[in-house]
């Protein structure tokens, strides 16, 4: 069952993330779950066995598209479905909401990963991706 996250999921879905190599030294991963469930234009949806997450996914609505961040599925329960059913439920989600679009950034170099979302049904869209730090 996919359910939304509380906050005492916190140290099992950050374990989750850091698991699948999804955390990176300048993001907090702390922060961002606490400021996906801070409000209600985001959340965690997360699957369990039992007391533990199996997977999980971040979504959020920026008000114009819907995204979806930390897509996570325990190593060893890849390939069973869970991927597939978090994206679904993210959808769901942003539906409800009225989102018309779900868009996320993958890193080009994630063929894995860039397989898995062609299966879906997605692809490539034809923008660039700008950003910069807004910390000192």
């Amino acid at each position: 069952m996919i359910t939304p996250a509380t906050a005492s999921d916190a140290p099992l879905v950050i374990a989750l993330w850091e698991a699948c190599g999804l955390t990176r030294p300048w993001n907090d991963p702390q922060a961002d779950f606490d400021r996906a469930l801070a409000n209600d234009t985001s959340t965690i949806l997360i699957a369990g066995d039992g007391p533990h997450i199996t997977a999980s996914v971040m979504v959020g609505d920026d008000g114009h598209r819907g995204w979806v961040y930390y897509l996570s599925v325990d190593p060893a329960r890849q390939k069973a479905g869970l991927g597939r059913a978090m994206m679904g439920a993210s959808e769901e989600w942003l539906k409800a909401r009225g989102c018309a679009k779900i868009q996320f950034m993958v890193r080009g170099s994630n063929e894995a990963a860039m397989g898995f979302y062609a299966r879906l049904g997605y692809t490539s869209q034809d923008v660039v991706t700008l950003g910069r730090f807004l910390a000192d």
